[in-house]
């Protein structure tokens, strides 16, 4: 009986192999993101050019190269459709580079920013988030949308747009056309408020930390707040932030409670996969996706700040690469928004997510003028 030859062992990798494998893993990430992210760093430089080209001949940029990269990024997107080459790029261009900037936006905010804010406000958010989810809801059950979309369209527009829908979606047991249907709109009407609101201003007579409070309660995400905050002044921009990143942090409250109250949508949700052999979304939530990591960094910046810890000379770099990052996130956010969504998003979806978010600047407004903000 001849004996059966045992396998050789495979040697373990070198350093240098080690070192070979990773440069090559490497540089497929960074070939596979390149098309995308040049997209968006030509967008970024045309609206750089086209500031520029506004303060040469007006004396003054009327539209912030923030502003410009939306516009620009949302004419190339509705006129041509990006193939999948072009998406990862794109995609981390609108997120992690996003996120890189709002983290550095915490060397701008210091204490007595944090101060104008105070508890009151704080209280005042959350009062606002939770009349707003409930009212928001309501508006949506009354145009005869289904419970799942009407609670997706309600935390969309009272937390923090696409992210809250994504977050609270497997709480709730929603399927992908529930998401697909309540994101549709929300990107443009996001691109149009951030676009519209700077224009109130000298209408209503804000002073800029009223409309910081403001732009923080009603535009979705935090990339659009600081497009919306950015042309009125630096004051508005770190408290539009601040008041945003709160009701960023009620997220977690908000899919908590629901993925208790509402197990009976879930079972009506696991009945439907069930029966349509569909896989249906898991229920809980990691960490993460509750309390990004972005927003803890820009609070541990913003009090490393406040206690004179980061140098006077390092503030003016940070404060340039913020800028540029968050204008190269913005070109990639317009180049994700396609208008001809908003025919897909339908009339109720439309009026619903319509109707909520000017009842939530009313209740902002309220707000404001009920604790005495000036």
């Amino acid at each position: 009986m001849s004996e059966i030859p045992l396998p050789h062992p495979v040697p373990p990798l070198v350093p240098e192999e080690k070192t070979g494998r990773l440069l090559k893993r490497t540089r497929a990430a960074v070939l596979d993101l390149l098309p995308g992210l040049l997209l968006t760093l030509a967008v970024t430089a045309a609206a750089s050019a086209l500031q520029a080209i506004e303060a040469a001949l007006f004396g003054r940029a009327w539209l912030e190269a923030l502003v410009l990269a939306i516009l620009i990024g949302t004419a190339v997107r509705s006129l041509w459709t990006p193939a999948p080459r072009w998406l990862p790029g794109i995609n981390f261009s609108a997120k992690t580079l996003l996120e890189v900037a709002v983290f550095l936006l915490g060397t701008s905010v210091s204490a007595s920013t944090v101060m104008k804010i105070g508890p009151g406000v704080i209280g005042g958010i959350v009062v606002v988030v939770v009349v707003a989810l409930s009212a928001s809801y309501g508006i949506g059950r009354l145009l005869r949308l289904p419970k799942r979309m009407a609670v997706l369209v309600a935390c969309g527009n009272s937390i923090c747009g696409n992210s809250a829908i994504a977050a609270v979606a497997p709480a709730i047991g929603a399927d992908s056309a529930d998401v697909a249907a309540s994101i549709a709109f929300t990107a443009v009407l996001g691109v149009i408020v951030v676009l519209a609101l700077p224009l109130l201003v000298p209408f209503i007579g804000m002073s800029n930390t009223q409309y910081g409070v403001l732009a923080g309660l009603t535009v979705y995400a935090v990339p659009q707040v600081l497009a919306a905050t950015a042309p009125v002044g630096p004051v508005a921009l770190q408290i539009g932030t601040l008041v945003k990143l709160v009701r960023v942090l009620m997220l977690g409250p908000v899919v908590l409670v629901l993925s208790l109250m509402a197990r009976r949508l879930r079972e009506e949700s696991l009945a439907s996969h069930i029966a349509t052999g569909e896989k249906p979304a898991p229920a809980k939530l990691p960490l993460h996706r509750l309390v990004p990591w972005f927003i803890v960094g820009f609070l541990a910046l913003a009090v490393i700040r406040s206690a004179g810890l980061i140098p006077q000379p390092v503030l003016g770099p940070v404060a340039f690469a913020t800028n540029w990052l968050t204008t190269v996130s913005m070109a990639a956010l317009g180049l994700g928004v396609d208008l001809r969504t908003v025919a897909s998003a339908g009339a109720r979806v439309t009026t619903a997510v319509t109707g909520s978010l000017l009842l939530i600047g009313a209740i902002g407004l309220a707000m404001i003028h009920v604790l005495g903000i000036i």
